[in-house]
Protein backbone atom coordinates (compact mmCIF):
# COMPACT_ATOMS: atom_id res chain seq x y z
CA UNK A 1 0.00 0.00 0.00
CA UNK A 2 2.87 2.36 0.85
CA UNK A 3 4.50 1.70 -2.52
CA UNK A 4 1.19 2.37 -4.30
CA UNK A 5 0.76 5.68 -2.48
CA UNK A 6 4.26 6.75 -3.41
CA UNK A 7 3.64 5.71 -7.02
CA UNK A 8 0.52 7.89 -7.11
CA UNK A 9 2.57 10.83 -5.86
CA UNK A 10 5.22 10.12 -8.52
CA UNK A 11 2.57 10.00 -11.25
CA UNK A 12 0.88 13.21 -10.08
CA UNK A 13 4.24 14.97 -9.75
CA UNK A 14 5.27 13.94 -13.28
CA UNK A 15 1.95 15.14 -14.71
CA UNK A 16 2.20 18.49 -12.90
CA UNK A 17 5.74 18.93 -14.21
CA UNK A 18 4.68 18.08 -17.77
CA UNK A 19 1.76 20.48 -17.45
CA UNK A 20 4.00 23.42 -16.50
CA UNK A 21 6.49 23.09 -19.37
CA UNK A 22 4.71 25.76 -21.45
CA UNK A 23 5.37 28.34 -18.75
CA UNK A 24 9.11 27.83 -19.19
CA UNK A 25 9.13 27.34 -22.97
CA UNK A 26 7.43 30.70 -23.51
CA UNK A 27 10.45 32.55 -22.10
CA UNK A 28 13.22 30.82 -24.07
CA UNK A 29 14.48 32.93 -27.01
CA UNK A 30 15.59 29.95 -29.13
CA UNK A 31 13.95 28.02 -31.94
CA UNK A 32 11.69 25.07 -31.25
CA UNK A 33 14.20 22.79 -32.98
CA UNK A 34 17.00 23.93 -30.68
CA UNK A 35 14.79 23.48 -27.64
CA UNK A 36 13.75 19.97 -28.66
CA UNK A 37 17.38 19.01 -29.30
CA UNK A 38 18.57 20.46 -25.98
CA UNK A 39 15.73 18.66 -24.22
CA UNK A 40 16.68 15.31 -25.78
CA UNK A 41 20.40 15.68 -25.03
CA UNK A 42 20.09 17.05 -21.50
CA UNK A 43 17.65 14.28 -20.56
CA UNK A 44 19.61 11.43 -22.19
CA UNK A 45 22.68 11.97 -20.02
CA UNK A 46 21.09 11.70 -16.54
CA UNK A 47 18.74 8.89 -17.60
CA UNK A 48 21.66 6.99 -19.11
CA UNK A 49 23.70 7.47 -15.93
CA UNK A 50 20.74 6.37 -13.80
CA UNK A 51 20.37 3.14 -15.78
CA UNK A 52 24.13 2.59 -15.65
CA UNK A 53 24.56 3.05 -11.90
CA UNK A 54 21.39 1.18 -10.96
CA UNK A 55 22.83 -1.74 -12.95
CA UNK A 56 19.68 -2.25 -14.95
CA UNK A 57 19.99 -5.03 -17.47
CA UNK A 58 20.56 -3.50 -20.88
CA UNK A 59 18.34 -5.08 -23.54
CA UNK A 60 21.02 -4.82 -26.23
CA UNK A 61 19.56 -7.73 -28.22
CA UNK A 62 16.10 -6.18 -28.16
CA UNK A 63 17.57 -2.78 -29.10
CA UNK A 64 19.37 -4.28 -32.10
CA UNK A 65 16.32 -6.22 -33.19
CA UNK A 66 13.99 -3.24 -32.95
CA UNK A 67 16.33 -0.36 -33.77
CA UNK A 68 14.15 0.80 -36.68
CA UNK A 69 11.05 1.12 -34.48
CA UNK A 70 13.07 2.88 -31.79
CA UNK A 71 14.56 5.24 -34.36
CA UNK A 72 11.18 6.09 -35.89
CA UNK A 73 9.63 6.64 -32.46
CA UNK A 74 12.54 8.90 -31.47
CA UNK A 75 12.17 10.90 -34.67
CA UNK A 76 8.41 11.19 -34.10
CA UNK A 77 9.01 12.33 -30.52
CA UNK A 78 11.39 15.07 -31.67
CA UNK A 79 8.96 16.33 -34.33
CA UNK A 80 6.14 16.17 -31.78
CA UNK A 81 8.08 18.47 -29.43
CA UNK A 82 8.92 20.94 -32.21
CA UNK A 83 5.30 21.22 -33.36
CA UNK A 84 3.97 21.57 -29.81
CA UNK A 85 6.49 24.28 -28.89
CA UNK A 86 5.63 26.12 -32.11
CA UNK A 87 1.92 25.80 -31.29
CA UNK A 88 2.56 27.59 -27.98
CA UNK A 89 3.95 30.53 -29.98
CA UNK A 90 0.92 30.87 -32.28
CA UNK A 91 -2.04 30.28 -29.99
CA UNK A 92 -2.92 30.04 -26.33
CA UNK A 93 -1.45 27.25 -24.22
CA UNK A 94 -4.95 25.95 -23.45
CA UNK A 95 -5.90 25.71 -27.14
CA UNK A 96 -2.60 24.08 -28.11
CA UNK A 97 -2.83 21.61 -25.22
CA UNK A 98 -6.44 20.60 -25.89
CA UNK A 99 -5.66 20.06 -29.58
CA UNK A 100 -2.59 18.06 -28.56
CA UNK A 101 -4.69 15.79 -26.34
CA UNK A 102 -6.66 14.71 -29.40
CA UNK A 103 -3.82 12.16 -29.81
CA UNK A 104 -5.58 9.33 -27.88
CA UNK A 105 -8.57 9.74 -30.18
CA UNK A 106 -6.28 9.34 -33.21
CA UNK A 107 -4.83 6.18 -31.66
CA UNK A 108 -8.34 4.79 -31.13
CA UNK A 109 -9.18 5.28 -34.82
CA UNK A 110 -5.89 4.04 -36.26
CA UNK A 111 -5.32 1.01 -33.99
CA UNK A 112 -8.02 -1.15 -35.66
CA UNK A 113 -6.37 -0.50 -39.03
CA UNK A 114 -2.82 -1.32 -37.88
CA UNK A 115 -3.29 -3.92 -35.15
CA UNK A 116 -6.64 -5.27 -36.38
CA UNK A 117 -8.24 -4.37 -33.09
CA UNK A 118 -12.02 -4.19 -33.05
CA UNK A 119 -13.45 -0.74 -32.35
CA UNK A 120 -16.22 -1.02 -29.77
CA UNK A 121 -19.38 1.07 -29.68
CA UNK A 122 -17.99 2.94 -26.68
CA UNK A 123 -14.78 3.77 -28.55
CA UNK A 124 -16.81 5.00 -31.53
CA UNK A 125 -18.88 7.19 -29.19
CA UNK A 126 -15.71 8.59 -27.57
CA UNK A 127 -14.30 9.38 -31.02
CA UNK A 128 -17.45 11.21 -32.13
CA UNK A 129 -17.80 13.22 -28.91
CA UNK A 130 -14.09 14.12 -28.79
CA UNK A 131 -14.31 15.26 -32.42
CA UNK A 132 -17.28 17.47 -31.52
CA UNK A 133 -15.15 18.88 -28.72
CA UNK A 134 -12.37 19.68 -31.19
CA UNK A 135 -14.89 21.43 -33.47
CA UNK A 136 -16.10 23.53 -30.53
CA UNK A 137 -12.51 24.58 -29.78
CA UNK A 138 -11.58 25.43 -33.35
CA UNK A 139 -14.63 25.81 -35.58
CA UNK A 140 -16.92 28.58 -34.36
CA UNK A 141 -14.70 31.65 -34.33
CA UNK A 142 -12.38 33.70 -36.52
CA UNK A 143 -9.21 31.69 -36.12
CA UNK A 144 -6.79 34.26 -37.51
CA UNK A 145 -3.29 33.61 -36.18
CA UNK A 146 -4.73 30.94 -33.88
CA UNK A 147 -5.34 28.78 -36.94
CA UNK A 148 -1.62 28.13 -37.35
CA UNK A 149 -1.31 27.22 -33.68
CA UNK A 150 -4.28 24.87 -33.90
CA UNK A 151 -2.83 23.11 -36.94
CA UNK A 152 0.54 22.82 -35.20
CA UNK A 153 -1.15 21.42 -32.08
CA UNK A 154 -3.02 18.83 -34.16
CA UNK A 155 0.21 18.01 -35.99
CA UNK A 156 1.89 17.44 -32.62
CA UNK A 157 -1.04 15.18 -31.68
CA UNK A 158 -0.52 13.12 -34.85
CA UNK A 159 3.16 12.57 -34.07
CA UNK A 160 2.44 11.84 -30.40
CA UNK A 161 -0.11 9.26 -31.59
CA UNK A 162 2.63 7.84 -33.82
CA UNK A 163 4.91 7.48 -30.80
CA UNK A 164 2.14 5.65 -28.90
CA UNK A 165 1.46 3.29 -31.81
CA UNK A 166 5.17 2.54 -32.32
CA UNK A 167 5.59 1.92 -28.59
CA UNK A 168 2.80 -0.67 -28.76
CA UNK A 169 4.86 -2.53 -31.37
CA UNK A 170 8.15 -2.42 -29.40
CA UNK A 171 8.72 -5.51 -27.28
CA UNK A 172 11.16 -6.52 -24.51
CA UNK A 173 12.39 -2.97 -23.84
CA UNK A 174 11.32 -1.37 -20.55
CA UNK A 175 9.71 2.05 -20.50
CA UNK A 176 12.70 4.05 -19.24
CA UNK A 177 15.15 2.22 -21.50
CA UNK A 178 12.84 2.77 -24.46
CA UNK A 179 12.63 6.47 -23.59
CA UNK A 180 16.43 6.71 -23.43
CA UNK A 181 16.69 5.15 -26.89
CA UNK A 182 14.04 7.52 -28.22
CA UNK A 183 15.83 10.55 -26.75
CA UNK A 184 19.12 9.46 -28.32
CA UNK A 185 17.56 8.88 -31.75
CA UNK A 186 15.63 12.17 -31.44
CA UNK A 187 18.89 14.03 -30.72
CA UNK A 188 20.65 12.38 -33.68
CA UNK A 189 17.77 13.28 -36.01
CA UNK A 190 17.32 16.82 -34.71
CA UNK A 191 20.98 17.85 -34.90
CA UNK A 192 21.16 18.12 -38.74
CA UNK A 193 17.70 19.77 -38.77
CA UNK A 194 18.87 22.50 -36.39
CA UNK A 195 22.12 23.01 -38.30
CA UNK A 196 20.29 23.33 -41.62
CA UNK A 197 17.48 25.55 -40.32
CA UNK A 198 19.51 28.40 -38.85
CA UNK A 199 22.01 26.82 -36.50
CA UNK A 200 22.40 27.38 -32.80
CA UNK A 201 21.69 30.59 -30.88
CA UNK A 202 22.61 29.36 -27.42
CA UNK A 203 25.43 31.91 -27.10
CA UNK A 204 22.80 34.66 -27.00
CA UNK A 205 21.19 33.24 -23.84
CA UNK A 206 21.69 35.09 -20.59
CA UNK A 207 22.08 33.42 -17.19
CA UNK A 208 18.31 33.40 -16.57
CA UNK A 209 17.58 31.75 -19.92
CA UNK A 210 20.27 29.13 -19.31
CA UNK A 211 18.63 28.39 -15.97
CA UNK A 212 15.23 27.97 -17.62
CA UNK A 213 16.71 25.71 -20.32
CA UNK A 214 18.39 23.58 -17.65
CA UNK A 215 15.08 23.22 -15.78
CA UNK A 216 13.30 22.13 -18.99
CA UNK A 217 15.96 19.53 -19.73
CA UNK A 218 16.57 18.10 -16.27
CA UNK A 219 13.22 18.63 -14.53
CA UNK A 220 10.57 18.69 -17.28
CA UNK A 221 12.22 15.87 -19.21
CA UNK A 222 14.67 13.68 -17.27
CA UNK A 223 13.05 13.87 -13.81
CA UNK A 224 9.48 13.85 -15.11
CA UNK A 225 10.03 10.76 -17.26
CA UNK A 226 11.84 8.95 -14.41
CA UNK A 227 8.93 9.67 -12.05
CA UNK A 228 6.41 8.64 -14.70
CA UNK A 229 7.99 5.27 -15.48
CA UNK A 230 8.74 4.58 -11.81
CA UNK A 231 5.00 4.87 -11.14
CA UNK A 232 3.73 2.82 -14.09
CA UNK A 233 4.63 -0.64 -12.76
CA UNK A 234 2.75 -0.21 -9.46
CA UNK A 235 -0.45 1.48 -10.64
CA UNK A 236 -3.52 -0.04 -12.25
CA UNK A 237 -4.43 1.02 -15.77
CA UNK A 238 -7.52 2.92 -14.64
CA UNK A 239 -5.50 4.93 -12.11
CA UNK A 240 -2.94 5.80 -14.77
CA UNK A 241 -5.73 6.95 -17.10
CA UNK A 242 -7.22 9.25 -14.48
CA UNK A 243 -3.95 10.70 -13.20
CA UNK A 244 -2.58 11.28 -16.73
CA UNK A 245 -5.18 14.00 -17.23
CA UNK A 246 -3.63 16.10 -14.48
CA UNK A 247 -1.18 17.26 -17.19
CA UNK A 248 -3.69 19.04 -19.52
CA UNK A 249 -5.69 20.38 -16.57
CA UNK A 250 -2.56 22.01 -15.11
CA UNK A 251 -1.66 23.40 -18.54
CA UNK A 252 -5.11 24.96 -18.98
CA UNK A 253 -5.04 26.43 -15.45
CA UNK A 254 -1.63 27.99 -16.15
CA UNK A 255 -2.88 29.36 -19.47
CA UNK A 256 -5.91 31.06 -17.93
CA UNK A 257 -4.78 32.08 -14.45
CA UNK A 258 -0.99 32.57 -14.81
CA UNK A 259 -0.52 33.67 -18.41
CA UNK A 260 -3.94 35.40 -18.47
CA UNK A 261 -4.76 33.98 -21.89
CA UNK A 262 -8.40 34.15 -23.05
CA UNK A 263 -10.64 31.09 -23.21
CA UNK A 264 -14.26 31.03 -24.37
CA UNK A 265 -17.17 29.07 -22.95
CA UNK A 266 -17.31 26.96 -26.13
CA UNK A 267 -13.63 26.12 -25.74
CA UNK A 268 -14.24 25.04 -22.15
CA UNK A 269 -17.08 22.75 -23.27
CA UNK A 270 -14.92 21.43 -26.12
CA UNK A 271 -12.04 20.78 -23.76
CA UNK A 272 -14.29 18.90 -21.36
CA UNK A 273 -15.57 16.74 -24.23
CA UNK A 274 -12.07 15.93 -25.52
CA UNK A 275 -10.53 15.20 -22.12
CA UNK A 276 -13.63 13.55 -20.67
CA UNK A 277 -14.29 11.12 -23.51
CA UNK A 278 -10.58 10.45 -24.08
CA UNK A 279 -10.34 9.58 -20.39
CA UNK A 280 -13.44 7.39 -20.60
CA UNK A 281 -11.96 5.54 -23.58
CA UNK A 282 -8.61 4.93 -21.86
CA UNK A 283 -10.27 4.04 -18.56
CA UNK A 284 -12.38 1.34 -20.16
CA UNK A 285 -9.71 -0.07 -22.47
CA UNK A 286 -6.65 0.51 -20.22
CA UNK A 287 -4.29 0.76 -23.19
CA UNK A 288 -1.31 2.94 -22.55
CA UNK A 289 2.03 3.65 -24.28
Amino acid sequence: MEHTGRSRLFMIASMVIFGTVSLFVRYLPITSGELALCRAVSASVPIGLYLLFTKKKKPRTAWRRQWLLLMLSGLSLGINWILLFEAYKHTTVSTATLCYYFAPVIVTVVSPLIFRERMTKLQALCFVMSTIGLVLITGFRDLGADGIGILLGLGAACFYATVILLNKAIRDVTGLERTLAQFIFAAVALLPYVLLSGGFHLSALDAKAWGVLTVVGLVHTALAYCLYFSALDRLAGQEIAILSYVDPLVAVIISVFVLSEPITALQVVGGVLILGFSLLNEWKTSTFP
